[in-house]
This record gives C-alpha cells, structure tokens and sequence, in this order.
C-alpha cells in the first residue's frame, strides 16, 4: 500500500527547503530543482505542488508572511495593557515586538534576508507586487499597533503625528534590516537593537506622566 503523504506538511517541507536554498545561494537561485533536492524529493513530486518557481516563491512568501503575523499578533496579544507597565518596561516590549522584524537571529535572519531578496524580485516583476505591497502594508499596521498601545499606556509624547512615525519608525526597521544582513559586521544584533531602543526613547516621555 503506497504510503499516504500529508500535503500540507509536504507543502511546509518544500517552502523551508526554498529558505534554505535561498540563505545560501540566492533567492533567484532556488529553482525548482534545487528546491527539490533540498527537500530530498524528485523533480516530479514538486511538481504535483507547484507548476513553476513563480507560484513556490509566492506561496513561500504568504506562508512567512502569515507565520509572521500570527507569530507577531500573538505577542502582542500577550503583552496586553501597555498602562499596567512602567515606562522603560513598556519600552522594552515595544523593542522586544518590532524587533520580531529585525534579523536578531538564525530563523529571523533567514527571514529577513529571502524577504529582501524577494522585495528586488518584485520590482522588476508584476507578478509579486500585490504581495511585496501587502508586506510594506502589514508592517506599517504592526507598528501602528505599537505605536497605539503606547499612546494608549501614556507613554507617546504629546503632539507627534501618529502616521509620520509609523513611517518613521518603518523605515528606521528596513534601513536596520538592510544593513544587518549586508553588513552584519557593521550592524549586528546589539547594534540593531541599540537603534531601535534609542530610536523609541526618544518618543516616550521620560516618567509616569504625560509631557507639558
């Protein structure tokens, strides 16, 4: 009797063989082929999943993508009512929430470096512009949602425009991104997390009272 194959474990298999290709050699790289290999299945076999390079990259991509918000919304979840904590308390969760976007490890490093490999692809190639769009889109929702729950705790200094430092605080998170993968000398772990501390203290009022 053949032995009956789970798809949507065989699925997940594939996509982290896609990652691992693409850490190594380049997202541009991870053929079908090579990503078969990886997996340690025949061509053919993957085929019966996907019909080209183009749909294994999309779907590996709405899978972290997906993975990634769970995994973010979860913790945000977790984190609950910013007010019940202090103010260098509240800023070290928010540091400890973005810095899921950032690559301050092995599995976030991998994440982030196919994701920038990805974004390049993108902008020559209309077939990812939905999804690249939805990545900057979800984001910029995340650190809103940051942003609002330390406004909601009393902890954003009065008078700031709430859409400027998303875009701020997005943009400080994809510069550090960017340079922690091309230059992790440069940039490393201690480094990026530095930024983004430093980067949020000076948004937050300094005690437990709003500013003048």
């Amino acid at each position: 009797m053949p032995k009956r194959v789970d798809p949507v474990a065989r699925r997940n298999a594939v996509v982290d063989a896609l990652f691992r290709v693409a850490v190594r050699e380049g997202l541009q790289r991870a053929s079908l082929r090579a990503v078969a290999d990886e997996a340690g299945l025949n061509i053919g076999s993957l085929r019966h999943y996907f019909d080209s390079q183009q749909e294994l990259m999309t779907f590996a991509m709405r899978s972290m993508l997906d993975r990634l918000g769970e995994r973010l919304l979860a913790r945000l979840a977790d984190a609950g009512d910013f007010s019940r904590h202090s103010r260098d308390e509240q800023r070290r969760l928010a540091v400890d929430l973005l810095g899921e976007l950032l690559p301050l490890d092995e599995r976030r490093r991998a994440e982030v470096t196919v994701f920038l490999d990805f974004i390049v692809t993108a902008r020559t190639n209309p077939a990812f512009t939905e999804l690249s769009h939805r990545a900057a889109a979800d984001e910029r929702a995340l650190v809103r949602r940051v942003l609002d729950r330390l406004d909601a705790g009393g902890a954003l200094r009065p008078g700031r425009d709430p859409d400027v430092e998303t875009e701020r605080l997005a943009s400080l998170l994809d510069g550090l991104s960017l340079a922690a993968v091309l230059h992790p000398d440069l940039c490393d772990e201690t480094r990026c997390t530095a930024a983004l501390d430093a980067h949020l203290s000076e948004l937050l009022v300094a005690d437990g009272r709003r500013a003048a």
